[in-house]
Formats: C-alpha cells, sequence, structure tokens
C-alpha cells in the first residue's frame, strides 16, 4: 500500500475515503436511528433518472442526480411526515420511476456513455482535487449543523412525541435530515456508486449502535469504522485489480458479520 502512495490519484483516493467515511458515519448515524435506511435506499436509486437525465441534456450527470435526490427526498418528507406507514409505498413508486427514467434517458441518448458505470459502482481512484474539496466543505458544514441542532436532533431521533410538546421544529429537521442524507448520497456515490452507496451509509452505524451508549458516540465510531471499511477495501482493490466500490462494501459486510458473530458470543 505504501509503495500505492506514489501515485497522485492513491493519495486522492485516500484523502476522499476519509472525508467521505465522515460524512457517511455522521448522516448514517441519523439514516439509522431515525429509520431511514429504506428510504435512503430510494433516494439513491431514484438519482438515477438525475444521471440519465444530465447524459441526454448534455450537462453534469452529478449536477441532475443532486437535483433529483433533493427533489425525490422532499416528496418522500411530504408523504411520510405525517404517517411514516405510507413511506414504502412511496419510496417503491419514487424508487422505481427515477430508475425507469435514467435507463429511458440513457437509451435516448447519442453513443455510449463510457463512465456511466463509475455512477453506479463507483470510481473513487478517479476522484478530483475538485470533488475532495466539495466533499470537505460539505462534511465541516454538515457537522456544524448537527453540532448546533443536536438536542434538538436527540429528542426528535429517540422520541419525536416529547419533540413535539417541547416545541422542537420537528418539520424542519425532519426535511433537513432528508436533504443533508441527499446530498451525502451523492458525494458518496462518487466513491461506491448508486447501488452500493446505501450498504456504506447503514453498515458502520449499524456496528456503531451495538456498542456505543450515545448519539455523538455512535456518530465518532460510525465514523472511524466507515474510514477503515473504506482504506481497507481501497487496499484490496490496490492489491487484486479488482473494483473499489465492490471492496468496500465487501470489507463492511465482512465487519457487520463480525460485530455480530461477537454480540451473539457476548450473550451467550
Amino acid at each position: 500500500m505504501w509503495a500505492a502512495l506514489q501515485f497522485e490519484f492513491m493519495r486522492n483516493a485516500i484523502l476522499a475515503g476519509i472525508i467521505i467515511g465522515i460524512l457517511c458515519g455522521i448522516v448514517g448515524t441519523l439514516v439509522v436511528v431515525n429509520r431511514l435506511v429504506f428510504m435512503t435506499g430510494g433516494v439513491a436509486h431514484s438519482a438515477y433518472g438525475g444521471v440519465g437525465l444530465g447524459i441526454y441534456l448534455g450537462f453534469s450527470p452529478f449536477v441532475g442526480a443532486t437535483i433529483f435526490s433533493i427533489l425525490n427526498s422532499i416528496i418522500m418528507g411530504i408523504f411520510t411526515i405525517k404517517d411514516r406507514r405510507r413511506a414504502d409505498t412511496v419510496i417503491g413508486v419514487l424508487w422505481a420511476i427515477g430508475m425507469a427514467l435514467g435507463i429511458i434517458f440513457v437509451d435516448l441518448s447519442h453513443g455510449y456513455a463510457s463512465d456511466l458505470m463509475s455512477y453506479l459502482f463507483g470510481s473513487i481512484i478517479g476522484v478530483s482535487k475538485k470533488e475532495i474539496y466539495l466533499s470537505a466543505i460539505f462534511t465541516l458544514f454538515t457537522i456544524f449543523w448537527i453540532s448546533f441542532f443536536y438536542k434538538e436532533i436527540l429528542a426528535i431521533s429517540y422520541d419525536e412525541e416529547f419533540a413535539y410538546i417541547m416545541g422542537v421544529p420537528v418539520t424542519f429537521l425532519y426535511f433537513s435530515i432528508l436533504i443533508l442524507t441527499a446530498i451525502s448520497v451523492i458525494i458518496a456515490m462518487r466513491m461506491v456508486g448508486l447501488i452500493l452507496v446505501i450498504a456504506l451509509m447503514s453498515i458502520p452505524p449499524y456496528i456503531a449502535e451495538v456498542f456505543t451508549y450515545s448519539l455523538s458516540q455512535m456518530m465518532v465510531l460510525s465514523s472511524l469504522l466507515s474510514i477503515f471499511f473504506t482504506i481497507s477495501g481501497l487496499w484490496l482493490s490496490y492489491k487484486f485489480n479488482v473494483s473499489s466500490g465492490a471492496c468496500i462494501i465487501l470489507v463492511s459486510g465482512l465487519g457487520f458479520l463480525i460485530s455480530y458473530l461477537l454480540r451473539v458470543f457476548v450473550r451467550k
């Protein structure tokens, strides 16, 4: 791995992995404790419609994916803020429509989009410095926002009815979390792709939840686990010359299995 650091693209990939690991660890914690994992998957897959639209109209697919993700997260929030039981149906519909639109737009595009696979499965070794800077700025903003509203987020995450009674702006925070999640999904998409991003945002927080006793501890441990899984997956992809995104997710899955077996062993 040390030999690989002589290449600039590997240094960029490691730096991006650290930043994305922190972002996914923090936002993923909010996703897990607020039971938004399936909604995150819906946002990720519906964003493919924006990718297809960008390719068809000739502008950045990431811009299209960001617009689609934010709009879909807002629509999901409107339909689920009062009745979470309706979430599955709404998410399923938007998930299917987004994917269908993406496929149609790509089919209508002239020629073959050679980098289309990178949007589906990620390409962390192709991350540019501009993308790293944007990811770092958004991560810092996310940390600041969560720190500012930490007590309110804690209240709505564990007792929403109590938060309403205490005058916490539940609707504002709920939609803010959805939008933060949507943007985080698009940023992480560059690394592991739309198909695999949900695993990176759910596995580390799930593991961290078992071994921590507060939301802040869960965010910290989840971020550390995300960084470890990312760097480990990147090293394996370099060593065996295979897809980096898939390796990152497989390492995360192995970590999940180990944590599950450890928890069962401790209980016994």
